[in-house]
């Protein structure tokens, strides 16, 4: 075999390596065990928003629970094994389009699970976690994460404690 072929053949076969690689890369779950749930990354669009205080863009994304309850506007409350997935990034100006803002560093991704007996002690139904950066390192450094997390989420306490409102398709 000629070392141009060998050279085609291992350049072929490198997007394999990186991509298995980075597949099989494990994320630790949060300080309460909570995991960051499998393939979300194939979730369906639930809504996005856009933070004009610390200028970031969010796609809010739901596994299928979530994503039939939005459907049928049955979200107040969410079904139990709902999971909705907030991904955030940093806002920028698209170059190619000056008037319109788009995503630039990735910031963290942010999960509730709903589980209103599991999650019953904490007043809410709902476990919270997140993970920072694209090393999805696991956000917080005591168990106080569920408190953080409400106190922010009280506002929105008579809607189920969730901010998002899913959008209606046509």
């Amino acid at each position: 075999m000629k070392t141009r072929d060998l050279f085609i053949i291992a350049l072929s076969l490198f997007p394999l390596i990186t991509f298995s690689s980075d597949k099989n890369k494990s994320v630790e779950p949060n300080l309460e065990g909570l995991t960051l749930p499998e393939k979300y990354k194939d979730w369906r669009v639930i809504s996005a928003s856009h933070r004009t205080d610390n200028k970031s863009m969010r796609i809010i994304l739901g596994n299928d629970i979530a994503i039939k309850a939005s459907r049928s506007n049955q979200t107040n409350p969410w079904p139990d094994g709902t999971i909705l997935g907030k991904l955030v990034w940093k806002q920028t100006t698209e170059k190619n389009w000056p008037t319109a803002i788009a995503p630039e560093e990735f910031i963290h991704a942010e999960f509730m699970y709903k589980d209103s007996k599991i999650f019953k002690a904490n007043g809410t139904g709902w476990g919270w976690a997140r993970w920072l950066g694209k090393e999805q390192r696991p956000y917080g450094d005591n168990n106080d994460l569920n408190q953080s997390c409400i106190a922010c989420h009280t506002p929105v306490k008579g809607r189920d404690w969730v901010y998002t409102t899913p959008v209606q398709f046509p």
